[in-house]
């Protein structure tokens, strides 16, 4: 028997409903940041993935060459293939440019709860626009997303990788060397909290400041101790006060998270990004814990438009929110996990002893006046069509016999109260009744 792969999932028409619904609640959350939806192919040039983050990412991907022996893969990411498109297509379209984008991402790794082969992000660029207040908007939408979204327990981290930057090379670590100078190096090993890797790059007495620059708690204060620290550090330069703005304005635009930590060793472990990073974390999800991350960038410098650089904007994880979700809905025994999930039930229309043609012409009425309906198509007792309808969904079902073709009338039953209410035989009065 022929099964689905390894590392991909099926979804049941339950299950779609719920994805349909966190999907459209993040849609309506970009728009109204003024944000415009775009899609990518599934498959890709290869070199579109090895220019961005080198040829050692190809044993992730699912690479493949076609009949012309081009080599291509399905996407591992939307970013790139995103910037790949303003370069094609949108290099004289008015800028700032602000997009979202949905679909689906494939990368051969482990498969396991919360990481698959086959996978599913939301994202958001804003290009052709840089500095805190942009950084400040983009961090702001990710927010209003999840707070739409009624997740409650997370943390949002914040770093900055140009404070990381002035203090790496403030303590005499060198920018420049192949295949990776000391800098990044340094960066990789803070992002991964490795202290004993950075003892052998740094002197030992620096290494406890900057373990406090990895613990800064939401407030007033965070960033009056991060000054002292990197003070301490003998270090002054900009991104400080760039972090300061940003936050100040991110104040002004998002309701709070519930929690918020600036984590200034926070590097996002990747060499294209260059001043504010962020990560929103959800701790009960335990390794597969981060929902979402991004910050400012430069990648358009590849396709020949590094005046747009850098740009700002993160990626959702789709699946893993889903799950963060679930398992809050679990822990407080509620049924909705995606608010408004179950917002539309249909009207099941249940010709009772008569043809189903003569329903036909109501039915297209309701329709059009904007109902849901789902007709029986099966002859069989009304018992069982009233299970039927109630398994596939609906909210109340319309039962038509005989007698009421003649008299014009009709009963509508609520299948969750179990009262059933007469009314005219007409689109009007039926969706009065509802």
């Amino acid at each position: 028997m022929v099964q689905r792969p390894r590392g991909t999932r099926d979804f049941t028409p339950i299950e779609m409903k719920r994805r349909l619904a966190l999907e459209n609640l993040l849609e309506k959350c970009s728009r109204s940041f003024g944000y415009s939806r775009v899609q990518t192919p599934i498959f890709e040039s290869l070199d579109l993935f090895t220019a961005k983050s080198g040829p050692g990412v190809v044993d992730q991907l699912y690479a493949f060459k076609d009949k012309s022996d081009r080599d291509l893969t399905l996407r591992p990411e939307l970013t790139a293939p995103v910037m790949r498109m303003v370069a094609d297509e949108m290099r004289v379209v008015t800028k700032p440019l602000r997009l979202s984008y949905f679909g689906q991402c494939f990368r051969y790794e482990e498969s396991k709860k919360g990481r698959y082969r086959e996978f599913f992000q939301y994202g958001a660029e804003s290009i052709g626009i840089k500095g805190p207040l942009a950084e400040a908007e983009i961090v702001a939408l990710a927010l209003e997303m999840l707070h739409a979204t009624g997740l409650e327990d997370w943390e949002l981290r914040i770093g900055h990788v140009g404070i990381l930057h002035e203090i790496l090379t403030g303590l005499g670590l060198s920018d420049e060397g192949e295949p990776e100078s000391e800098v990044q190096s340094a960066m990789r090993l803070l992002d991964k909290g490795d202290w004993q890797g950075l003892e052998k790059m740094i002197p030992a007495e620096n290494i406890p400041p900057l373990q406090e620059l990895a613990d800064l708690d939401g407030g007033s204060e965070i960033l009056s101790a991060a000054e002292k620290i990197l003070s301490t550090l003998g270090i002054e330069g900009n991104s400080l006060e760039e972090l300061r703005e940003m936050l100040a304005a991110l104040n002004d635009l998002a309701t709070a998270p519930p929690s918020l930590k600036v984590d200034l060793t926070v590097a996002r472990g990747l060499d294209y990004y260059t001043g504010m990073v962020f990560e929103i974390q959800v701790d009960s999800l335990g390794g597969e814990g981060q929902i979402l991350g991004g910050g400012s960038y430069r990648l358009l410098h590849l396709f020949g438009l590094a005046d747009l650089d850098p740009c700002c904007g993160f990626g959702l994880g789709f699946d893993r929110v889903l799950l963060a979700l679930e398992a809050q809905a679990a822990a407080k025994g509620s049924e909705e996990i995606v608010p408004g999930e179950n917002s539309s039930n249909p009207l099941a229309v249940i010709p009772f002893k008569i043809p189903a043609s003569e329903v036909l012409s109501l039915v297209k009425s309701l329709r059009v006046n904007g109902q849901e309906v789902v007709v029986e198509l099966k002859s069989r007792g009304l018992g069982k069509s009233l299970s039927w309808a109630d398994a596939v969904g609906a909210s109340h079902a319309l039962i038509i016999g005989p007698k009421d073709l003649e008299s014009g009338t009709c009963n509508v039953k609520n299948l969750q109260s179990g009262q059933q209410v007469e009314c005219n035989l007409d689109a009007e009065a039926i969706l009065a009744s509802l």
